[in-house]
Order: structure tokens, then C-alpha cells, then sequence
């Protein structure tokens, strides 16, 4: 049984892969929080703005096989070029992905992309792979396409990471949980001055902001 929380068709706002076209399908369920606020406070991530409580959103849904899965979310892209991908999200969709749903999406002809917190293994058969550590977790993954990660995080400075294998390393500037309008979150702002001094000192680094958000689109 695989949980979905909502399903969606947009662009990519985020790292290597910004501006392309995709399906988002975010999972429920997370290992770091409950997603309820009256856990935040205890929570191994404390700074998330993502709802991926229960199944309940837009395209959401319980899918007894991955069969279904697949043609549930090759249905949600548009009958026209270009190639069909899926990014896996949540929550934290390792807790659900797996080798036969991969397997059923590249059946459906679909590239599949994830984000992850990094604390579980990965399956095989993922075509690009995002990291984004949070707090002390953990992290197991060692080699991935995209290491994203937001900053700061006193327990996750980007000198922890810089020996890992990723093709590209980005800094996310974190926003304040209760809003997603970057142009008036005094928080992001901030953190995105910040973020910027980092890259130009560490050019390893690159800066990525939420273009979804700027224009906009979920």
C-alpha cells in the first residue's frame, strides 16, 4: 500500500533541475516529525512548511499496487513532448519508494527523480537523486546527483557535507515555517543574505531560491 498525500503537475523550483517540468508526488508520512504542530517542538526537523499529514490533498490516495500508482501519476502529465518525470517527495517518500514502484514508473515512462532527508538507504533504479540533510540526522546516503541544503541549521553547517559525492551543491535559504511568501518573510530574507556570503566565500556552493514561490505555483 503506498500513501499519497497530493499529486500535482508543475515546474521544478528548486536545484539542478529548476524549471522543468514534472509531477510532484508527495508521500506521507515523515521520520524526523509527525507534521503536527504540537509535535514541531520535539521534532528532529522544526522548520518544515510542508503539510504530509494524511492522503487527503489534491490527486492524494491509497494505491494498493504500484501498477496503480504509475498510471495514476502518468495520467497527471500532459499528452505532449517532452519526457515524462515524477519527483518523489514528502515527508520522506524513502519510507515508501521502493525497487517495484520505481520498476512501474519506468514502465509508465516515466524518469524518476527523489528527495530525500538521507537517513534511509536508497533503492536502485533512481535517476536523480536530491539530498537535503536535516538537523543531526544521520545521513546514510553518501553519493547523490544534488546535495540541497537549507541554511543555516546549527546542527547542519555545510562543512559537514563537503566531502560528499554529489554533482552539485546548493544552499536553500530557510524561510520561516508559518509562511511561503518569500518577499515579505524577514526570516528568508535574512537567511538568504546570509546563504549568498556563504557561496561567494565557499564557491563550491551554489545558491538555489524557491522559484515555485517567487512566480507563484505550487
Amino acid at each position: 500500500m503506498y500513501r499519497v498525500k497530493e499529486a500535482f503537475y508543475t515546474l521544478q523550483g528548486e536545484g539542478a533541475q529548476a524549471g522543468r517540468a514534472a509531477v510532484f508526488c508527495r508521500f506521507s508520512k515523515c521520520n524526523l516529525w509527525t507534521g503536527r504542530e504540537k509535535d514541531r517542538g520535539s521534532a528532529v526537523c522544526q522548520f518544515c512548511d510542508t503539510d504530509f499529514v494524511g492522503t487527503d490533498g489534491q490527486n492524494g490516495g491509497r494505491f494498493a499496487t504500484a501498477e496503480a500508482l504509475a498510471a495514476h501519476i502518468r495520467a497527471l502529465w500532459p499528452e505532449a513532448p517532452g519526457r515524462p518525470y515524477v519527483v518523489c517527495t514528502g515527508g520522506e517518500p524513502l519510507l515508501q519508494l521502493d525497487e517495484p514502484l520505481i520498476a512501474a514508473f519506468h514502465r509508465a515512462g516515466l524518469e524518476v527523480g527523489v528527495e530525500t532527508n538521507g537517513t534511509l538507504p536508497a533503492p536502485e533504479g533512481i535517476d536523480w537523486l536530491c539530498v537535503s540533510p536535516k538537523a543531526d540526522a544521520p545521513v546514510v546516503i553518501t553519493t547523490c546527483d544534488e546535495l540541497k541544503l537549507v541554511y543555516p541549521q546549527v546542527l547542519a553547517m555545510p562543512e559537514r557535507f563537503t566531502g560528499m559525492a554529489a554533482r552539485h551543491f546548493f544552499l536553500s535559504p530557510m524561510a520561516s515555517p508559518s509562511t511561503s511568501d518569500g518577499d515579505t518573510d524577514p526570516v528568508k530574507l535574512s537567511n538568504t543574505r546570509k546563504a549568498t556570503e556563504y557561496c561567494l566565500a565557499h564557491p563550491q556552493w551554489r545558491l538555489t531560491l524557491q522559484m515555485h514561490k517567487i512566480i507563484g505555483i505550487d
